[in-house]
């Protein structure tokens, strides 16, 4: 498997996702045409699927006019179907289909949105967040309650730890920040928010982490250690 993340917009990350085997090139959402096609230029690729983790506006404008222009499958949550543009295949909560031989397992996490899935390469450990789960936080809370996304959270928090969560957001930086006043003497997490301001200070971009290291870094997932919902 092959990867590429880039910026669009204002600060969501675009991901493709490459199958050199069979060609297969997916775009973990559409949050804008021009960066994604100047990405699929640049490595010689054809996007084949969309992969849609939620029904925001950033996550799936570029939907209709990559189908037009590549003939691309879209494949998205059953519980926002009518508000996803161009969807062909819709997914619920533990439905598994295959990405050429890669087995891709979906995991509904609602919070965020009230359908948001992720997508778990299984056997590749590889997580598609989007804006359920970030560096140092996870997504903000528009259509349900802090329960449900506390649930979402302990449902990606059993997977291995050595699974790399891609984000669906460049947060990491204004999150540290935020973490450092809700647990300001966590000598871990001072150490982490040092390494991401020295990275961000040279331009570059934090798109994932492991789900192991962050288990200990992120201020509010960290206390499934207690059990205690937040």
């Amino acid at each position: 498997m092959e990867l590429d993340v880039f910026l669009c917009r204002t600060d969501n990350f675009g991901v493709l996702v490459h199958d050199p085997e069979t060609g297969f090139t997916a775009a973990i959402d559409a949050p804008e045409e021009a960066p994604i096609l100047e990405a699929v230029t640049r490595r010689g690729w054809k996007i084949t699927h969309i992969f849609t983790t939620h029904h925001h506006t950033d996550h799936v404008a570029a939907n209709l006019a990559l189908k037009e222009r590549f003939g691309c499958e879209i494949i998205g949550p059953i519980n926002e179907a009518v508000a996803i543009p161009g969807l062909d295949r819709t997914m619920a909560d533990g439905d598994r289909f295959l990405f050429g031989d890669h087995t891709v397992n979906v995991i509904e996490t609602p919070g965020h949105t009230a359908g948001h899935i992720c997508y778990h390469f299984v056997d590749d450990k590889l997580l598609f967040a989007a804006d359920t789960l970030f560096a140092l936080g996870c997504g903000r809370l528009f259509e349900r309650p802090a329960a449900d996304m506390w649930h979402s959270l302990q449902k990606l928090a059993v997977l291995p730890d050595e699974t790399a969560v891609y984000f669906g957001h460049e947060y990491t930086l204004s999150n540290a920040r935020f973490a450092l006043t809700v647990d300001p003497d966590n000598e871990r997490l001072k150490s982490r928010a040092a390494e991401i301001e020295a990275l961000r200070a040279e331009g570059q971009i934090h798109h994932s982490d492991d789900v192991g290291p962050g288990k200990g870094n992120q201020p509010v997932p960290a206390r499934r250690r207690s059990g205690d919902p937040p």
